[in-house]
């Protein structure tokens, strides 16, 4: 389906936001600059600002414009526990390689509700520690449902208002219940490359899916922390 034009300007401001071309508290083109450029009246700007403002990317200054907000690099789906896999207030993180179509491992399978031989999307990323070291690898595992209508999770840029807000945007679905399930073994080769381990490592590992209004899958999260960086807090009434 083809873009609205004022959508069509509000995906091309979210692609440069994402790109690094403006950064966390720059100014964005003036709406008189924008309208120019894309030929249109201003009200087209004003709707794909507002666009951006629904999604937390952009926020309106007087005096100034629209400015870019400073956003969480890997935001949390809800608040869960640090070593799961989104850390809560966010951390940096490099992508690996380009997102796949790809056979989910079993467990992943079962998780989305998949037939054995169907493939799934796969995006990796590794959240790093302050000082750039490793932190946490995650697999996150999109079922075809969700990712064939949702085309930027294909792309390797970042998704600058986030995974959920953009799934909600393009499908109507959105979380409504997370079930972690955490366990722990050794590393394999290939997340002790991403992780700088030397084997054999122990890692915790916390697969996390999230599910819709009507209980299906919208993702499965596969994280991966090494032993020693993995901590568990729990606070309770006694």
């Amino acid at each position: 389906m083809a873009l609205l034009k004022y959508e069509e300007i509000a995906e091309s401001l979210r692609s440069r936001i994402a790109a690094g071309e403006f950064a966390p508290g720059d100014t964005l083109p003036s709406g008189r600059d924008l309208a120019d450029q894309w030929s249109v009246a201003r009200a087209t700007v004003v709707k794909a600002m507002d666009v951006l403002r629904g999604d937390g990317i952009v926020e309106a200054i007087q005096g100034t414009g629209f400015i870019v907000t400073e956003m969480p690099i890997a935001r949390p789906t809800g608040d869960r526990r640090a070593g799961s896999t989104r850390v809560t207030g966010g951390m940096p993180f490099l992508r690996v390689g380009v997102p796949d179509w790809a056979v989910p491992p079993t467990h992943i399978t079962s998780a989305l509700g998949l037939d054995s031989d169907v493939k799934a999307l796969r995006r990796i990323r590794v959240l790093q520690l302050p000082d750039g070291s490793p932190h946490s690898c995650v697999q996150a595992w999109f079922p075809p449902d969700i990712a064939e209508l949702s085309p930027r999770l294909a792309q390797p840029a970042p998704i600058a208002e986030g995974t959920t807000r953009y799934v909600r945007r393009q499908t109507g679905r959105f979380p409504v219940e997370g079930v972690d399930v955490t366990t722990v073994r050794l590393a394999s080769e290939e997340e002790a490359v991403h992780l700088a381990l030397s084997l054999p490592a122990a890692v915790v590992v916390v697969r996390h899916t999230a599910y819709d209004q009507q209980g299906r899958p919208l993702v499965c999260e596969e994280g991966v922390t090494p032993a020693a960086l993995y901590e568990q807090v729990d606070t309770y009434a006694m």
